[in-house]
């Protein structure tokens, strides 16, 4: 095995080369030189350990490098690399998609694949639009989404998502949607002034994640699950992040007691091994393709789709979930890092401390005058901050957050509690 780069060197050939997502170049520190990762740590070329308390952008379930995960790659990758997904088919796309459905809120019965958070959500789109239309009702074009929503970086999931801040802009080129406040009467106000121009309703069940980390109860779900059967419209879960017991449950959708019409799966699928994603659908969406007229096909595909070492890696974490209880332990470590933090309930440097499951998050009041937002000089620096503490954490604005893996020790939820602490300038008790 060769010997990683030196970090010097490998900063420098990357400042030369490549261009960083979500990264404004010429004013950002360097980035951090990754030579390694295990469990729940971060090795950087220098030597220094960093706690991955965000699980590399919510991927990370079970942590880095499960050993499990990487024998079902090394097994699949000897047997079947990848062959296209268009009139062929393969056992792991086959096994992960029963799976996926044994666990998923009932109703659900078909999986589409695709291969990111963005495209699930592009699929799912794309079905509700196009089984409108296929069932005779082509003026069904406006979606429904929640203010602060955030669904993805292609042009569909953008126009899903506020297009405030991150997209302003492609605002001239996005879709119509109708944003409303996560309240039931407010979507169903909306669904009913839109009548049969509604095409569905989408959101972030339980925590919108990108847009702040805002938290709503499981009435709101309920009362949304209402309004969609009374208005006729599918309802799109996004649980790319929430998925795979984030929010306490494997599910956030099913802790309700709902079942969307189409469940968008991504990140925890694979615990961030291999880009991999997921659709699921229920059979009357399905029926909408079907018959003999193959311009009723549903016209998405990727190259990748349903990657044999992809489905692998996603059918073991899958039955790593049920092994390890990891709902349960997210919510633990949740619980745990939310009572370390409790010196901030009095603390008029914060706001809004909150927990879902194994996602923690606060707002830092910023000083009279300061800058907040997402693209303000504040978040890199708070994220400066908690590096020198040995955590790597990714503040959205003065928004705080720790999303760690499930492999988290008490000792390392102890750490990040104390990172999160000191960016307010308060001690660990």
């Amino acid at each position: 095995m060769s010997r990683p780069l030196p970090r010097d060197e490998l900063l420098r050939r990357d400042a030369s080369a490549l261009w960083h997502p979500w990264t404004p170049h010429g004013s950002d520190a360097a980035p951090l030189a990754v030579v390694a990762a295990a469990g729940a740590t971060l090795t950087l070329a220098d030597g220094h350990e960093l706690i991955d308390a965000v699980s590399s952008w919510w991927t990370c379930l079970h942590g880095h490098g499960h050993p499990r995960l990487v024998a079902a790659m090394e097994r699949q990758a000897r047997r079947l690399d990848h062959v296209l997904f268009a009139g062929a088919t393969h056992e792991p796309a086959v096994a992960l998609a029963e799976a996926l459905l044994a666990a998923a809120p009932p109703g659900l019965s078909r999986v589409f694949y695709s291969d990111d958070g963005s495209t699930a959500v592009e699929v799912a789109l794309k079905i509700a639009r196009q089984a409108a239309v296929q069932r005779g009702q082509p003026q069904r074009t406006v979606f429904v989404a929640l203010e602060h929503g955030y669904h993805g970086d292609t042009f569909g999931a953008m126009s899903a998502g506020d297009p405030a801040p991150f997209f302003e802009p492609y605002r001239p080129l996005l879709f119509e949607v109708v944003r409303v406040p996560a309240d039931a009467a407010a979507v169903r106000r909306a669904l009913c002034e839109l009548g049969d121009r509604a095409a569905a309703l989408i959101l972030e069940p339980r925590v919108q994640g990108a847009g702040g980390m805002r938290m709503h109860d499981a009435a709101f779900l309920r009362g949304a699950r209402a309004a969609c059967d009374e208005a006729r419209v599918p309802l799109i879960a996004d649980e790319v992040m929430t998925g795979f017991g984030r929010t306490g449950a494997l599910f956030a959708c099913a802790a309700a007691g709902i079942a969307p019409d189409l469940l968008c799966l991504a990140k925890g699928l694979t615990s961030g091994m291999v880009p991999l994603a997921a659709t699921l659908a229920t059979e009357e969406l399905f029926d909408a393709f079907a018959g003999s007229d193959r311009r009723r096909l549903f016209a998405h595909g990727h190259s990748m789709t349903a990657n044999p070492i992809g489905c692998a890696v996603a059918l073991e974490s899958l039955s790593l979930c049920r092994e390890l209880g990891v709902p349960a332990r997210l919510e633990a470590i949740g619980a745990r890092i939310e009572a370390s933090l409790a010196p901030l309930r009095s603390d008029p440097r914060a706001a809004g401390l909150r927990r879902c499951g194994g996602i923690v998050a606060f707002d830092l009041v910023a000083g009279r005058g300061a800058p907040a937002g997402y693209f303000s000089g504040l978040a890199p620096r708070l994220r400066a901050a908690a590096i020198e503490h040995g955590v790597l954490l990714r503040p959205l604005g003065n928004v705080v957050y720790a999303l760690p893996p499930a492999c988290t020790s008490d000792e390392q939820c102890d750490r990040i509690a104390a990172a999160m602490l000191a960016l307010t300038g308060t001690s660990a008790p």
